[in-house]
């Protein structure tokens, strides 16, 4: 079964995630300083106007403009148990 992916800057408040891919450059070394790296499990706290994004990433709460979400291409992650 393929994994539909999705840009985070479209992510539903309150959804879990998985990120399956971000942007090179200074863009990507920028989120990779904050930890958000392919593979992390992230959690979509607000989506706030404008369409800045705000995410959960291990008790951390990361807000990330809507160019740079509209980059970060994410996908559904399996409900915890």
């Amino acid at each position: 079964m393929k994994t539909k992916s999705l840009p985070l800057s479209k992510a539903a408040k309150g959804s879990r995630l998985v990120i399956l891919d971000v942007p090179d450059g200074r863009a990507g070394a920028q989120l990779l300083r904050l930890g958000v790296t392919k593979g992390e499990l992230i959690q979509c706290l607000e989506r706030l106007p404008g369409g800045t994004v705000v995410v959960l990433k291990h008790r951390q709460e990361i807000a990330i403009g809507v160019g740079l979400a509209a980059h970060i291409l994410v996908a559904h992650a399996a409900p915890e148990l």
